[in-house]
């Protein structure tokens, strides 16, 4: 599972006042909820899109901080994907999450990863035992 912050002075809800709608919209209706870190995700689990197999999708609240996405998404092995003859899914895939995430966090791809990255490195800077 991951989780994206949104950008400066930008929350969630705002960006997306309806979670389960727009879930619904980029990669079918949710049919389950799950729970992680003590917020319910909504679960497609046949996702419209034949690339993916499972789609875990939600908002994870946090008392004193703000809101996170949290996304999981599960694809099918390309080789099944391209012997059903689907192939060309696959770059509709990678549109509808880059797309979604975009959508959600105000960051495309790129400030996305470069936001990682320094998750990262600020991880590795700090001492486990302080």
């Amino acid at each position: 599972m991951r989780e994206y912050k949104m950008r400066r002075g930008e929350h969630l809800e705002e960006r997306i006042p309806d979670m389960e709608a727009t879930i619904e919209e980029y990669f079918g209706p949710p049919t389950a909820t799950e729970s992680y870190e003590g917020s319910d995700l909504h679960v497609v689990e046949d996702p419209e899109n034949p690339v993916f197999e499972r789609i875990v999708a939600g908002t994870v609240e946090y008392g004193s901080k703000k809101d996170t996405l949290a996304v999981h998404f599960e694809e099918r092995p390309a080789e099944e994907v391209i012997a059903e003859g689907n192939a060309d899914a696959a770059a509709d895939a990678v549109d509808a999450k880059n797309e979604f995430l975009l959508e959600a966090t105000g960051r495309d791809a790129k400030s996305r990863r470069e936001s990682m990255k320094r998750t990262v490195e600020d991880d590795a800077e700090t001492p486990d035992n302080v």
